[in-house]
């Protein structure tokens, strides 16, 4: 019992400060949070309201304080001062400078309600701590990407875009209705729907030439971004089987997944290694050419063809 009391008093302040970040809470969202019972949840809410928190529950929606509540500052632990050091980082190397320039203020504001102790232990680390990134992961044109993302897809707005393709380079100006944004093999992306083709379209944030919000709202109501990505997900696949020397697989772990890898086994001194394909046109037998080498394709026979063809288009160049 003497063990539980703490516990439970850190749940309970947790739980204010969650109702404090969100417009409505559900009950099962904290008891998933915090690993325990709804009738726990129910029993800490009661404990919020006999204290004097303003809280209003609408039965099958949620909980949330009182318009105008607001908890005083509150300290933060050494554990979650260190997750802003690399929150920080990140947010400097892997966003837009627009984006990074607005969680920087954010930093500063919560910096400023810190110990002077814990502000020395922040400055002790924070330069210490560098991270790179392999590319560039947006156009210099366009600083600031992300943030007008974010507006559009929360204020329902279409963007007006200009987006430079891969495969023609040519640049087109198009009106995108944005429905969500993800970081995916070491670049952004978002999936909107494009008015230009009628259809949903994915787009490197790294080939956006220009971007700007416009007062047209959606024509559209979108359903969440998983949706459409578990289509891409389930699109026809082909089966693939290599073998691949030991000292060469381990270098692949972090590449395969996007791939379509699903196995792997020990065969004598080398990894079996099996992927459910969708791209073997291009994604596969390009990524297969870097360690070609020291693999052996099982099968298809169709992958075989075209690593060949690849091989004979380099050739030519090269005589």
């Amino acid at each position: 019992m003497l063990d539980e009391a703490p516990k439970r008093f850190d749940r309970i302040v947790a739980i204010l400060i969650q109702l404090q970040s969100k417009k409505i809470v559900k009950a099962q969202e904290l008891a998933n949070r915090f690993d325990c019972s709804l009738r726990t949840i129910y029993r800490d809410i009661r404990t919020l309201e006999a204290s004097g928190v303003p809280i209003y529950s609408e039965a099958g929606v949620g909980y949330a304080l009182m318009e105008g509540y607001r908890l005083p500052p509150v300290m933060f632990t050494r554990e979650e001062i260190n997750s802003f050091i690399a929150a920080e980082k990140l947010m400097q190397k892997f966003t837009d400078p627009s984006l990074g320039t607005n969680y920087a203020s954010a930093m500063y504001k919560l910096k400023s309600v810190l110990r002077s102790t814990d502000k020395d232990y922040l400055a002790n680390i924070e330069s210490r701590v560098v991270m790179n990134t392999a590319e560039p992961m947006f156009n210099h044109n366009s600083p600031n990407t992300l943030a007008v993302l974010f507006e559009g897809i929360a204020e329902k707005k279409q963007i007006l875009l200009s987006y430079k393709t891969f495969s023609k380079e040519e640049t087109t100006q198009r009106n995108i209705e944005p429905v969500g944004v993800f970081h995916d093999n070491n670049n952004w992306y978002f999936l909107g729907y494009c008015h230009l083709r009628q259809d949903y379209r994915q787009f490197r944030t790294d080939r956006i030439l220009g971007i700007q919000k416009t007062e047209s709202d959606f024509t559209i109501e979108h359903e969440a971004l998983e949706t459409y990505l578990d289509k891409t997900e389930n699109c026809p696949t082909t089966k693939v089987r290599i073998l691949v020397e030991k000292k060469i697989a381990r270098y692949l772990v972090s590449e395969r997944k996007y791939h379509g890898f699903v196995a792997e086994k020990e065969v004598g001194d080398k990894i079996e290694m099996t992927f459910m394909c969708r791209n073997m046109e291009d994604g596969f037998p390009r990524w297969f050419l870097m360690f070609g080498d020291y693999a052996t394709i099982l099968e298809p026979q169709s992958l075989k063809t075209r690593i060949l063809e690849l091989l004979e288009i380099n050739r030519q160049r090269l005589i």
